[in-house]
């Protein structure tokens, strides 16, 4: 039950945020969106901290490892995995003219939802590896401390799957169409995290080294898409605040129910 929830619980948060094209008219304010965005920013990099990098560094030590050598590893790997798909999958993102990745002839609406699609396969990774460790007896995660992680994620996914589905909306889809759309970008949340939660109980020893992964894996997307685009032109200031905000909600989860 507790594995379910886990997995299901960000899913919800996507569904959610997409149904909000249901009752909003217009697209998301400008200066909304920038603190939506910060704030996404910083729960993902709190929780790569707290709920990723940190218990990495743990388990190495009860591993007798040199404690930053899985933490380090299992980044820079999550890093160049993200940076692979970003130049693979064709995708555009919301305000982008020019879509990246290979050249396709897939749709504008279906190329911006494989760009939320792309954020949100560290996302599950994430969830799916911290239930992985408290799953299988490890000190260092709780099954309080990857359901807190699943529900920090759900709270930032509630923003992307608004800001994806309304956008949709904007490009001529119909309501329904850009609710089912943003909700089908956070599909491969449960799904990715199902399959990690598989992998990771036939490895255990590796588990330091997935975490660290998907907390590359995460900060990368921050870095590159999340941070930039909520710092673009005027009213920058509210992206930090949204992040500050993010990450501290983040954190006080993780050592609450960590």
């Amino acid at each position: 039950m507790d594995l379910f929830l886990g997995l299901v619980i960000p899913f919800i948060g996507t569904t959610l945020g997409a149904s909000m094209v249901f009752l909003m008219k217009n697209k998301i304010n400008n200066k909304l969106e920038k603190i939506l965005l910060g704030f996404a920013s910083g729960v993902m990099v709190s929780a790569s901290v707290w709920s990723l990098l940190i218990p990495s560094i743990d388990m190495a030590k009860e591993q007798n490892i040199i404690l930053w050598i899985p933490a380090t590893v299992g980044f820079v790997f999550g890093i160049i995995f993200l940076l692979v798909l970003d130049n693979i999958i064709p995708h555009l993102h919301i305000k982008s003219k020019e879509p990246e990745g290979l050249k396709s002839k897939i749709g504008k609406s279906t190329m911006m939802v494989l760009a939320v699609t792309l954020h949100n396969i560290p996302e599950g990774m994430a969830v799916g590896v911290a239930l992985a460790g408290a799953i299988s007896g490890n000190s260092s995660i709780t099954i309080a401390g990857a359901i807190a992680l699943s529900i920090g994620i759900a709270i930032q996914n509630f923003p992307e799957g608004a800001i994806i589905s309304l956008p949709l909306k904007e490009e001529g889809n119909s309501k329904f169409k850009s609710f089912l759309y943003g909700t089908l970008s956070g599909l491969v949340e449960p799904l990715g995290g199902l399959i990690t939660v598989l992998l990771t109980s036939l490895v255990v020893p590796i588990l330091p080294y997935l975490l660290s992964f998907a907390a590359g894996a995460m900060i990368y997307v921050v870095v590159e898409e999340l941070i930039p685009e909520s710092q673009v032109g005027k009213h920058s200031n509210l992206g930090t605040i949204g992040f500050s905000i993010g990450f501290i909600i983040m954190m006080i989860l993780d050592v609450t129910f960590g």
